[in-house]
Parts: structure tokens; sequence; C-alpha cells
């Protein structure tokens, strides 16, 4: 009986939930990526997101519970922080702090280091997946009219039925796919000029007067400045001051202290006062959104796929790109059964599915981006109508339970944004918001 391979270019968080789905599909699972994997749960060059605060939408924690079951509970025991958003989470917006409520939405706080290490120590028990670091992808292979696996740097060739990008924003499988004569998609990119800083603090009991975190909120148009604070595993706070077009703070501790202050209400400040400082300043820039139209290509190259922010990237401020790239990676398994791997209608399956997952959270992202006049590129059809709405569910929300629980599942995807538009949500919409 042969043997098939899956290959999976890139261990980020992407990379390893698609590992796992595939690791039930194929006899053997090699996951390749370029950097050095720690052995602990330090950042590492190829995640230069890795000092800054990573939310996962409830949709997301949902996806990693079923890849690998008893995870939540596993960071848990290792120091993150699981909590209910509503009534842990310190949140203004509209110029005031929201009132506790319980939404059902729980919120997962945890180092990007400790989820991907956990992540590959989870995989790594599996006996079929082979992880090999250090190891650079400089092209596919391809015969038959297929993907047949990944050409090397060093010169070898590995040959597998499937081969999935997971290498992130910075992918080179458009160059790869066009010098074997595949088409390559057309993108569509959001300007957003987004860019934050963030530094990790020592956690004292009492440090917050009420609530487990905090998060400050920007009103559109003219507010563009936001601030975040998260608790991390070690007794440490994660802070991240940023905002849209330009808004961001420098390394600098005093233009940092400085833009904290600058926030319109002042608890992110006030901690930042009389907390330790355990790390320097790092800065991130973000300086678009952007998704690749593999769904509208005619010719899909079979043996390919696409998983994670190779695939779209969004605004890292809605917290959105794991929840996306875990959907995505489910999502291939299940174009793999009904088509299976080797089929040239897998792929197209799998495109079309994952163009659906990324619609929602891309139109939810780029369209509250719009709400500036400075953010320019592939405006989505509709979107001023739908953002006056969405601005009104959200003044609604401040005022009206019910409101908020239905926005917030819709938010992390657990809801479909129809809920949003039943007559009867609507009616309650309206009459909330006025009283904003």
């Amino acid at each position: 009986m042969v043997e098939t391979t899956a290959v999976v270019i890139g261990a980020s968080v992407g990379g390893l939930a698609t590992a796992r789905v595939l690791a039930d599909r194929f006899d053997q699972v090699v996951v390749l990526e370029r950097d050095l994997l720690p052995v602990d749960a330090t950042a590492r060059p190829g995640v230069p997101q890795g000092a800054h605060p990573h939310t996962m939408l409830v949709a997301g924690l949902n996806a990693l519970e079923e890849l690998f079951p008893g995870f939540e509970k596993g960071l848990e025991a290792d120091g993150a922080t699981v909590f209910e958003a509503g009534t842990n989470l310190t949140f203004y917006r509209f110029g005031e702090r929201w009132p506790f409520v319980s939404t059902g939405v729980r919120l997962l706080c945890v180092s990007r280091p400790l989820l991907e290490l956990t992540m590959r120590q989870r995989l790594a028990a599996a006996p079929n997946v082979e992880i090999r670091d250090e190891t650079v992808v400089s092209g596919l292979a391809c015969g038959g009219g297929r993907i047949t696996g990944v050409v090397l740097a060093s010169g070898e060739t590995l040959p597998s039925d499937l081969v999935v990008d997971c290498t992130g924003r910075g992918t080179r499988s458009d160059r790869w796919l066009e010098a074997l004569g595949f088409p390559t998609p057309t993108a569509s990119e959001v300007k957003i000029g987004v860019s934050y800083a963030s530094r990790t603090l020592r956690r004292n009991p009492g440090d917050l007067t009420e609530g487990g975190a905090l998060y400050i909120v920007a009103t559109p148009p003219h507010e563009k400045r936001v601030g975040l604070v998260l608790p991390l595993e070690g007794d440490r706070w994660l802070m991240a001051l940023g905002g849209w077009h330009g808004e961001g703070p420098s390394a600098d501790p005093d233009d940092f202290a400085e833009y904290a202050r600058s926030l319109p209400h002042p608890p992110v400040a006030d901690l930042l006062a009389k907390a330790e400082p355990l790390t320097d300043i790092e800065i991130q820039r973000f300086p678009s959104s952007r998704r690749r139209h593999f769904e509208r290509l005619k010719r899909v190259p079979a043996g390919f796929a696409v998983v994670g922010d190779a695939f779209a990237t969004f605004n890292p401020i809605y917290g959105q790109g794991m929840t996306a790239a875990l959907l995505q990676a489910q999502a291939l398994g299940a174009a793999i059964d009904r088509s299976g791997a080797a089929s040239p209608a897998m792929a197209k399956r799998y495109f079309s599915a994952a163009a659906k997952i990324v619609s929602v959270p891309w139109r939810f992202a780029t369209g509250a981006d719009f709400l500036y006049p400075e953010t320019t590129g592939a405006k989505p059809p509709g979107i001023d109508l739908l953002n006056r709405y969405s601005m009104r569910v959200q003044q609604a929300a401040l005022r009206s339970t019910e409101v908020r629980r239905v926005f917030t599942s819709v938010q992390h995807l657990i809801a479909p944004a129809s809920r949003l538009l039943t007559p009867a949500m609507v009616l309650k919409v309206l009459r909330a918001s006025r009283r904003t």
C-alpha cells in the first residue's frame, strides 16, 4: 500500500493546526520551519508579533479544543488566564466604562510563545508527525499538472501528496506558482497604517481596581488611539498602545507613558505608572489588511492549499487572525474528506470554503477601518450603510444586555451576522441606541 505524505510549510499557529488536521488523514505529515524552534516559551524571529498581545475568539478556542482535547485546561495549568469577557474585561468606549454583563464568551490570555510551544508539544506526540526546524523551502515541485512536493534551499526535493503554505503574510507561493506556469490570485488590500507598541510588566495583586484586564477602544473617526492590558502567565501584564494611520507610540519609555496618558480614560496610564517593566518596548507596524482570492482562480493546482495569514491578514487590533487560521485548517480537513486529497476538486472546494470563513471577519475589520477617512483600498460594497448600523448596534450594546450578548457572539464567530438583522433585534438596536 502506497503511503501518503503531506507537507506543511511554516510552524505558525495555522501551520501547527493544519498539521494536526492532516495527521488524521495522511500516513506522514512533515512540518518545515525556517526558524530554530525554541524548547521553551520564548519568542522567535519568524514571529515578530510574538511580543505583542494575541486574543483568540471563542470560535478559535472551540477549534483548538477539538483539535487538541484538554488544550485550554493545559494552558491554564501553565499559568494562562481564561475568564468571562463580559464580567472580567474592563471595557471603555463611547466615553464611558461599559457595565459588567455576563455574555457567555470566554477570553484566553496567553503569550504567543507559550501558545505555540504547547501546540508543538501536543503535535510532536503524534507518531506520524515530524517537525523540522531550520529548514528553508525555496520552491514547489510540479508534475502532471499538480504540485508534487517542495524544493528545499539545500537542493533536496521532498515529495508529497499535498503541500500547504502556512508561511504568513510574507508568503512566496505566488512567485513559486508563477514559476511553474500556474495562475496567481488577485488580492484585495486595505491600507490602515496601524502601529502599536507593547511592553511586559510585573503583575501584582490589586494592580487593577476592577476586572482582570483593560481595553480602551477608539471611537472613529475622531479617536484613533487604543490601549490594552492583558494578564500573562508568570505574573505578568502585557500592555499594548497603538492606533490607526500613524498614531502609535515610539519605543521611548517617556513617549510610551505620555501616549498612555493621552488615552481618554486613566486606568492604563495609572497601571503603567506603578508597574515594574520587565522588557523593552517592542514596536509592530501593520500597514494594510490583505486577502488573496484563490477562490476566483479558474485553474487551481491540485495538491496545494494555503492557510492563515498567507491567505488573509486582518487588522491585528480586532484579534481575528488566529481564529480564522484555525477554522481554515478545519475546512481543509472537511474538503479532503469530501473530495480526497489528490483530487483537483479538493483545492477548489477548500478555497471556496476558506473564502467564506474569511469573508465575515474581513467585512467586520475592513468595514470598521473605513470609518476613518484616511483608510484606502478595496472597499466592500455597501460598507457605509453597514458601518452606520454597526455603530448603532455597538451604541445599543452599551445599554441593552441582549444586544450586547448577540453582538459579542457575532464578533466571536459563534453566531451568524444575520442574528443582528432580525426585525426584533433591529427594533431593540434602534430603541437602545437612542439612549446612548
